[in-house]
């Protein structure tokens, strides 16, 4: 564990150039002090690391020293072919940087990973576009991806879900998501992040203007943070209800944002197995709409709204099927 630490300090200096002994704390999860002793014992090997002090201070390798590490083991290289998304990757415009780089890969793996790491790209395919949608082509999205990465204004015309016009904005794009086969800009409108559809941006063009990105922004956290916000703004009303066993089974056609609250709020179960819970429901409409793919599995107790709107809804629809 130690040895793997060290070397994985090693590569982060030489990656980043200098990290603070806070940082590495972190990114290790070990404490402080036991960075220091691990950035003595890389001293004591020969590795010239040295210490800058002062507010930004850290470790960093002398200037023009490059380790020469090699021997990817088995697993880590069957990783990296794994992690090659050919579909994804085209839509960024790098399909071709793609399958070279893995070419050139594959050539430097000694030859007793070969077999592994291309046997891996041959039995493993990642598909991240869900069932029953179509990539479709997505031409500014190469535009976007290529200002992300020089950190470059972004002027682009843009079409709110639902609406046919279209508005001119610039923004600067903090980075680039792809959730559940849908890609999302994440980038500061002035001074407020947001969130924008890749396929709503009809085109974009990168410019020559910098920008400064949010001190500390981290694109992971800010998504997952800003995904369970969504999740619950979207979810507005709350029904009640009693549920089979059928039914749970079932509920996982209405996502797991609304499994996991059945979960949470399920009663204990009655002689037949139903059990009452609370779900989560965007509007009493859209709720009545979705509680109707369990058929006959769920009975609405409230809230009243919800209840006669659904009464209605079946006499209507027993009205159409009368015989």
């Amino acid at each position: 564990m130690l040895a793997s630490r060290l070397l994985s300090i090693l590569m982060l200096l030489q990656a980043k150039g200098r990290v603070s002994a806070t940082q590495l704390a972190e990114t290790f999860e070990v404490s402080v002090r036991t960075i220091y002793r691990d950035i003595d014992q890389l001293s004591a090997t020969g590795v010239p690391v040295y210490a800058d002090r002062g507010r930004n201070g850290g470790f960093a390798l002398l200037d023009g020293y490059r380790t020469k590490l090699t021997g990817l083991t088995r697993p880590e290289a069957e990783t990296l072919f794994l992690a090659g998304l050919p579909g994804p990757a085209a839509e960024l415009g790098l399909a071709a940087h793609l399958a070279t780089a893995r070419l050139k890969l594959l050539a430097a793996l000694p030859p007793s990973v070969q077999p592994g790491a291309d046997r891996m790209a041959e039995r493993f395919h990642l598909d991240p576009t869900a069932w029953f949608h179509d990539n479709k082509p997505l031409p500014a999205l190469p535009a976007i991806a290529h200002a992300v990465w020089n950190g470059k204004i972004l002027k682009l015309t843009y079409r709110r879900a639902g609406e046919s016009e279209v508005t001119a904005r610039k923004l600067a794009p903090l980075g680039l998501v792809l959730k559940g086969g849908t890609w999302y800009l994440v980038a500061l409108a002035g001074k407020t992040i947001r969130t924008y559809r890749a396929a709503n941006i009809a085109d974009a063009e990168e410019t020559d203007e910098e920008f400064a990105r949010p001190k500390g922004f981290d694109l992971a956290k800010h998504w997952s943070k800003s995904s369970r916000a969504y999740e619950s703004s979207v979810y507005r009303e709350r029904a009640q209800v009693r549920i089979s066993p059928r039914g749970l089974v079932r509920l996982e056609l209405l996502g797991p944002y609304v499994t996991e609250a059945a979960t949470r709020t399920a009663s204990k179960p009655d002689a037949q197995g139903w059990v009452r819970c609370t779900l989560p429901i965007e509007s009493i409409e859209f709720g009545a709409r979705e509680l109707m793919r369990l058929g006959r599995e769920v009975e609405i107790l409230g809230p009243p709204l919800l209840r006669h709107y659904m009464a209605a809804t079946l006499a209507a629809m027993a009205e159409m099927y009368r015989l």
